[in-house]
């Protein structure tokens, strides 16, 4: 069965993005950069494969996931497929029709979805973001692999927008750079 991963940047105190969605403390260059561009090719929005010189095929995923207001950061940009490369859905009540035929709206009950896409064959499911939509599918979430920056921000986007159940992790792999960017995987214990 295919799993539902929140690969996600987050800051030491644990949010995703500042009040205003902008995300421009977090490190993109770094001893850290090579290894989640060959992990996680398929990450990188598709406009910004070209320029980076992105060729490999995706490791992990073929579906992407994505809250409205995650979604509207590329949109502002004119960016309507930013991973045209993955099969993409996003999450919004208040989207009346996607701006692109090929991403996929999800107006509906998440989690019933998402248990959808895990019942069919293929890669894994990665949840890009944002917080509310990861509280959403606090249930399903079986792997969480933060990008955990080396930066305080006080204030923001939670990795989880709202309280949810605990859920018990264990610790599958862990990265540690020496500009002090952690990679931390963990799986549902």
């Amino acid at each position: 069965m295919r799993k539902l991963a929140y690969y996600v940047a987050v800051t030491a105190d644990g949010f995703i993005a500042a009040e205003d969605g902008s995300y421009d403390t977090f490190l993109f260059e770094g001893p850290q950069a090579a290894d989640l561009l060959a992990d996680f090719p398929e990450t990188m929005p598709t406009h910004l494969r070209e320029p980076l010189k992105i060729t490999a095929p995706n490791q992990r995923f073929d579906t992407v996931l994505m809250g409205r207001a995650t979604y509207e950061v590329g949109l502002k940009d004119g960016v309507k497929s930013p991973y045209s490369h993955l099969e993409q859905y996003v999450f919004s009540s208040t989207l009346g029709e996607s701006p692109d035929p090929a991403v996929g709206l999800v107006s509906a009950d998440a989690v019933k979805f998402v248990r959808s896409l895990k019942s069919r064959e293929g890669r894994d499911i990665w949840l890009c973001g944002g917080g509310e939509l990861a509280a959403s599918l606090a249930t399903e979430i079986d792997e969480l692999i933060l990008k955990l920056n080396p930066v305080v921000i006080g204030a923001g986007i939670k990795l989880f927008g709202r309280a949810v159940a605990p859920i018990k992790l264990a610790l599958k792999e862990r990265k540690i750079y020496d500009n002090g960017y952690l990679r931390l995987h963990y799986a549902r214990a």
